[in-house]
């Protein structure tokens, strides 16, 4: 048997860091990274046979569990049909249909193969459609790796977008405005002084890269009206949310909150390629015409609506749309962040949490933060000993604390309880306790 650190000091002879995305290595935490060899249901184990009470889910698409028999058939029948064909199928018209039969905002999405494909896409389709360069983000909204979209903001309000990571020119993100979420006087003056300049503005309703921060309802609701008043467009980016907060995602939250709302483009992700590497963007037939082959908007990809993955995104919309699935996978994650928070409490710790559908996160402070320089005024320390104390007692949460974690049907209220009798012990032992 291997080892989990020997395959660590390998993986970092051939690969940077040696992992293949960034929050894999523990940095934030500390310590030496999982590497799994297998899971099924709402299990993993990694390289030394432990097992875990998985809370990542390949941070969101496995919202049945890993191996769901229905979606292991669908998968295996495709494969059998071949991998990649570089030529239209009849199921990704379905897998197409599917999507726009829950999502109202939607007429016609364009297949893609990650998320930050598909939120460089729609921002280049918005650029496109109004002839317009500037766009807006809110600092702590991830949107996928493109140069564009990796910048924070500075000192109030930002006039231009500085980069954060190395490798990207001042002047690839000089049209990027960066303003703190779910600040209201800084989008107004945005659109006051440069209004007629903004192609869209671009979201995470529900914020899981700064763990989970929501969009307010009154932000929401004036940012989709300076929208429409200056001509600019909306851009919900649900590579998280979608189909993993509600069958209709995040934007089905605040509709019911706001009458008539509804967001100008959507980004979908994860959940709809139930695991495999699949995401869409979508808007009506009207903004889609901008794109090639029917426009001047170029976009394309090798291995869009790739065989294999949108039958794995298929057979999971399928099961996720059977009535009764959300409200008993709300239930279920909210159970267990009420038993987080009850633990927390009778050991006198500082502790906050927040749900809505499968997705999660907490914070060890005493209210909800809502931007993220509040995020990163938490307390790290206490999150990275309760990381570990909860990891050793075999459950695997996010290593970072900016990371929302996710609860799949597979979980049951024994892998709840087990849960949360961890967390009493691990808060036991935690500063402040």
């Amino acid at each position: 048997m291997t080892s989990n650190q020997a395959l660590f000091e390998r993986a970092q002879r051939v690969i940077p860091g040696g992992v293949n995305s960034p929050v894999r290595a523990f940095r934030a935490v500390g310590g030496t990274p999982r590497f799994i060899a297998r899971a099924q249901g709402p299990y993993m184990w990694d390289a030394e046979g432990s097992r875990y009470i998985d809370y990542i889910g390949s941070w969101g698409p496995m919202i049945l569990g890993h191996g769901h028999p229905a979606v292991l058939e669908a998968v295996q029948k495709a494969a059998l049909d071949g991998f990649s064909f570089g030529a239209p199928t009849e199921r990704e018209v379905e897998l197409a249909e599917e999507i726009i039969r829950h999502v109202p905002s939607i007429e016609q999405v364009r297949l893609v193969s990650s998320g930050t494909e598909a939120g460089m896409s729609a921002i280049r389709l918005a650029r496109g459609a109004t002839g317009r360069s500037k766009i807006v983000k809110f600092e702590g909204c991830y949107h996928g790796h493109a140069d564009a979209l990796l910048v924070k903001a500075g000192s109030g309000l930002a006039t231009f977008g500085f980069p954060t990571s190395a490798g990207v020119p001042p002047e690839v993100v000089q049209h990027t405005l960066v303003l703190e979420y779910n600040n209201l006087e800084q989008i107004e003056e945005i659109f006051a002084t440069q209004g007629g300049e903004i192609a869209c503005v671009m979201i995470e309703p529900i914020a899981g890269n700064m763990n989970f921060v929501r969009a307010q309802v009154p932000f929401v609701k004036r940012i989709a009206e300076l929208c429409q008043q200056h001509g600019a467009l909306f851009v919900f980016d649900e590579v998280m949310t979608g189909f993993r907060v509600a069958l209709g995602g995040a934007q089905s939250v605040y509709a019911r909150l706001i009458p008539g709302f509804a967001p100008d483009i959507s980004v979908f992700g994860k959940v709809i390629g139930g695991g495999m590497p699949l995401a869409a963007f979508g808007t009506s037939r009207k903004i889609m015409q901008h794109l090639a082959p029917l426009g001047p908007v170029y976009q394309a990809g090798t291995l869009s609506g790739n065989p294999v993955a949108t039958a794995c995104g298929l057979a999971t919309l399928k099961q996720i749309s059977q009535p009764g699935f959300y409200e008993a996978l709300g239930a279920k994650t909210q159970s267990l962040v009420e038993g987080l928070s009850a633990a927390a409490k009778a050991a006198g710790v500082p502790f906050v949490g927040d749900s809505e559908g499968g997705m999660f996160g907490f914070f060890f402070t005493a209210e909800l933060p809502q931007n993220y320089g509040v995020v990163m005024a938490t307390d790290k320390e206490r999150f990275n000993r309760f990381f570990h104390g909860m990891l050793d007692r075999g459950v695997y949460l996010a290593p970072a604390l900016y990371e929302a974690g996710f609860v799949s049907a597979a979980h049951t209220a024994d892998d709840i309880a087990a849960t949360v009798a961890a967390a009493r012990d691990v808060m036991k032992s935690l500063p402040g306790a």
